[in-house]
């Protein structure tokens, strides 16, 4: 209910008009947590999400309503999903009257993963950001991004040293615009199908033999990381446009390296 009505004798500011004939492109509340239940073709997580909501305000408007954001995320209920994300940018711009405007939630998501050898299962976490924006022209835009952990093994190591090469963990992220449903599952499978290895969260003696070899007779740089997932990409038509990248926290330098690939 607003504040009008439920305060009928309270003077409202943000609702008087501005002079300053400038239209503001964002304006609304960063970094609020809440809990949330993820739906996805593996069944519903819960999981804490971290939410950034914007609307874009006329120029003859002085201000935003900004309790209205939360008011929104407290009313909500029952798992979300892809098409129940942009439900929620919708209610928004309904609620604060705007015609353009965006929602952004970034959370972790957890999957269960089996050793290669041995079939140990345990949990992944991967982060993941979910972001809906509708322009003032009324186009709806969702995306993507995925953090996947992997391992990745340099090439030129392997080449000059007579035994052994370094090798190191990374960071491969791929943010995707979608133009239909893609579960973060396979965004997931295609970064870490490109790395050197993937990572797990439990190794037995056996296992870590497997992921050390592999990782030697697959050696990746920066560069072929993000090379090798724009690759798969550029084959998916449920994806738009993509942005890779990979940075690799170096074994043998105090800095990391990393690399950068946007679709074309």
């Amino acid at each position: 209910m607003d504040d009008l009505v439920r305060f009928p004798t309270l003077p409202d500011v943000q609702s008087r008009p501005d002079n300053r004939a400038l239209a503001i492109d964002a304006v609304g509340i960063r970094r609020l947590r809440s809990p949330v239940t993820i739906r996805t073709g593996e069944g519903e997580q819960p999981t804490i999400a971290t939410f950034s909501m914007a609307v874009a305000l006329p120029a003859a408007v002085k201000g935003t309503h900004m309790s209205r954001f939360v008011e929104l995320l407290e009313e909500r209920t029952g798992a979300l999903d892809y098409q129940g994300f942009r439900t929620l940018v919708h209610a928004m711009l309904q609620r604060l009257g705007a015609i353009g405007g965006s929602v952004e939630m970034h959370f972790p998501f957890f999957r269960v993963t089996a050793a290669p050898v041995s079939g140990v299962e345990s949990r992944l976490d991967y982060e993941v950001c979910w972001r809906g924006e509708q322009s003032a022209e009324g186009r709806y835009s969702f995306r993507v991004k995925v953090s996947v952990p992997v391992t990745s093994l340099c090439p030129c190591s392997k080449e000059i040293s007579d035994y052994g090469a370094h090798n190191q963990r990374s960071l491969l992220s791929i943010d995707a615009e979608l133009t239909a449903s893609m579960e973060m599952r396979e965004l997931i499978e295609i970064a870490e199908g490109a790395a050197s290895c993937e990572v797990y969260g439990v190794l037995k003696r056996p296992d870590e033999k497997y992921v050390t070899e592999r990782a030697y007779e697959n050696p990746k740089f920066a560069e072929d990381l993000v090379r090798d997932v724009a690759v798969e990409l550029n084959r998916e038509s449920r994806v738009r446009s993509f942005v890779v990248e990979a940075e690799n926290f170096e074994s043998i330098h105090n800095h990391s390296a990393f690399a950068r690939l946007k679709s074309r």
